[in-house]
């Protein structure tokens, strides 16, 4: 039996070049790896939009914040790889804000 897929959510807003960039990054690396990948558009939130919008891009790793304006894909795979490890040890993984998952 194999664990889920890690979830990254991908938190970004229209007309920002770094959150393009970072989704295209998300996207090289979920075609190698399995991973639930959620974008969500924090101008459809209003919590969200005071919580980030300085921030975004901003990518969370099985609810954990763990890049923001940039990532590699080498360092994206490093984390996803942790979180898997964390999950090993650790359990079942934490919401997201926003309950993006």
């Amino acid at each position: 039996m194999s664990a889920p897929p890690v979830r990254v959510t991908l938190y970004t807003k229209a007309e920002c070049h770094l959150c393009e960039e970072m989704a295209a990054v998300v996207a090289a690396v979920a075609a190698r790896v399995a991973l639930q990948v959620t974008a969500v558009d924090i101008a459809g939130d209003p919590a969200l939009l005071r919580r980030f919008q300085d921030e975004v891009p901003v990518l969370f790793v099985d609810g954990r914040k763990a890049f923001k304006y940039r990532v590699t894909a080498g360092a994206l795979r490093r984390r996803i790889r942790r979180a898997q490890w964390e999950r090993r040890i650790l359990g079942t993984p934490r919401e997201s804000p926003g309950g993006g998952s």
